[in-house]
């Protein structure tokens, strides 16, 4: 069940590092990203303020790394941005989420992964599945683009110091497996 919020009503509940997933729409590339991943997401980035201005840090398909205003994205994906708290209840004590969000801001500019999406999705086809079981492996940090969930995973991870995803390596974790964290909690839709 969605809580739809407008943005200026859902500024005070806005922290940083808090997660945005974005729901899927028709015909595009995020489509297929949602329904390979078996869900409703198709996109991942992080809540930044700048002064008194949320942003959202993410790393998009045809842009790669790049900040923008979360108003821009809102007015853009009206209803289709879902707010998830990130570390509710404070249950992981040593999180950093300021140092998360510098991660996040580090990567603007990055060319976006899609050598390391096409991997992820690789291991959705039947035959594929049956052979090959997904990696755990984060021990090694990738040196190719990352995509939009990797970033994520990997800002909480390498900076904040919680893995979010700890049964999937950072370069196959998809929007759908930071959905399922408990290290994540939904909170709001943004209209």
């Amino acid at each position: 069940m969605q809580n739809f919020v407008s943005l200026d009503h859902a500024k005070p509940q806005l922290f940083d590092g808090d997660l945005l997933l974005f729901r899927r729409r028709r015909r595009s590339l995020g489509s297929l990203i949602a329904i390979a991943g078996r869900g409703v997401h198709s996109h991942a980035g992080k809540v930044a303020w700048w002064g008194n201005e949320p942003f959202c840090c993410e790393v998009r398909e045809w842009y790669g790394g790049r900040a923008v205003t979360l108003a821009s994205q809102v007015r853009k994906y009206p209803g289709r941005i879902d707010l998830f708290r990130t570390n509710p209840d404070l249950r992981w004590k040593h999180y950093d989420r300021v140092a998360s969000v510098r991660y996040m801001r580090r990567l603007a500019g990055c060319d976006y992964g899609y050598r390391g999406v096409a991997t992820a999705a690789l291991l959705h086809l039947p035959l594929v599945r049956w052979f090959a079981k997904p990696s755990i492996e984060d021990q090694r940090v990738e040196h190719r683009p990352p995509f939009c969930s990797q970033a994520v995973a990997m800002a909480d991870r390498l900076a904040g110091g919680v893995d979010p995803v700890p049964h999937l390596a950072d370069r196959l974790t998809e929007p759908t497996d930071l959905a399922q964290s408990p290290f994540y909690e939904y909170v709001l839709t943004l209209v």
